[in-house]
């Protein structure tokens, strides 16, 4: 029997997440870096347990302080273990469970989004986190028999019942290929497999400035079974609205795993952040939902407010709180791309 993707509003065991240590990243703007992860940490040590990997000595010891500083003493945990970037939602394992209820780890390869050529670290983090928890690891195999299954969690999303949304710029478009000659019934065919999931909604294109080339995190997140929320823009001179709109359109044709129809719920975009004349991909879709919290990237911007109301009539059961993101999603990512959760064992 096929193991189950649960979706990310069910109970997790723990958020794993890795300190910041790689500078380059944020380019002049690091020093506010690790005081954001600080308060992520915070909000979600209120309710689960949370595991930090840090590169080396020196960055447990400044983790430690910054997190002291901010009062988070409990439900955290610190791992010396190095790494080549953040972003564990891609670099880490994909938590499935059985039909029994135990956990394991779907350890798909990692090549930094096929655009990066620093990522031998990354590429051991799945392994290093299945022997910390003691929980199997499986690695999906491609099913032409060439070698390991490269994708990243970001790009993966799910309702929990056997759906999985992605977009075809990340998987078919052949620019920073994961997998090259892999297509569309291969990809529906791994996710059937390795996740559970008979059923595959492709979207077309993630959002304007996404480094990783579609991932579905910035875009399209379901919040309840049959509810999905999408970033929208309105505004046509903006680039991100011909994209957006098509998401719309395809999202009204699906139907989810049980042959139902999707209610969708837009979420609006920030104004364009801009640094260096680079367009960021700023977006409240890269929210993350906690045991007991959800926690949604805020721009100061007007539409901060109407993101976090929207998100907090869509999930009444859990307080919705903004983390300022302004200087993080210059790393090219925010809340969703820093964290991965360990979902908990147990029948659903």
């Amino acid at each position: 029997m096929s193991p189950r993707f649960p979706a990310e509003w069910e109970p997790h065991a723990a958020t794993w997440i890795a300190w910041p240590q790689h500078e380059p990243d944020w380019p002049g703007k690091f020093e506010p870096i690790p005081w954001v992860y600080a308060e992520i940490a915070r909000v979600l040590s209120r309710s689960e347990q949370v595991e930090i990997l840090c590169h080396d000595e020196s960055v447990r010891e400044d983790a430690e302080a910054c997190l002291a500083a901010h009062h988070v003493t409990e439900r955290v945990r610190l791992h010396v273990r190095a790494t080549d970037r953040v972003w564990l939602r891609d670099s880490a394992p994909t938590g499935v469970l059985g039909a029994d209820g135990a956990l394991s780890w779907c350890h798909w390869g990692f090549n930094a989004w096929a655009k990066y050529d620093n990522y031998a670290l990354d590429q051991a983090v799945g392994e290093f986190i299945a022997g910390v928890t003691g929980v199997e690891r499986q690695t999906p195999m491609r099913p032409d028999g060439q070698g390991r299954v490269v994708l990243e969690g970001g790009g993966i999303e799910t309702d929990g019942l056997g759906t999985v949304m992605v977009t075809e710029e990340w998987l078919l478009s052949g620019v920073q290929d994961r997998n090259p000659g892999l297509g569309r019934a291969d990809y529906e065919r791994i996710f059937a497999e390795a996740l559970g999931c008979p059923t595959t909604i492709w979207l077309g294109e993630g959002c304007v400035g996404d480094d990783t080339h579609g991932h579905v995190d910035d875009v399209a997140r379901w919040v309840a079974p049959g509810v999905v929320v999408l970033a929208h823009e309105e505004d046509p001179a903006d680039e991100n609205h011909a994209r957006s709109l098509d998401n719309l359109h395809r999202l009204r044709a699906a139907r989810d795993a049980r042959g139902e129809p999707l209610r969708i719920v837009t979420l609006p975009f920030p104004r364009a952040v801009m640094m260096d004349g680079q367009r960021l991909p700023a977006s409240y879709a890269n929210f993350y939902i906690a045991n007991r919290a959800v926690l949604v990237p805020t721009f100061n911007d007007g539409n901060d407010r109407v993101a976090l109301n929207t998100l907090a009539t869509l999930m009444p059961d859990r307080p919705v709180i903004g983390i300022h993101a302004v200087d993080l999603v210059w790393g090219l990512g925010t809340l969703h791309c820093l964290t991965q959760q360990q979902p908990r064992s147990g029948r659903p």
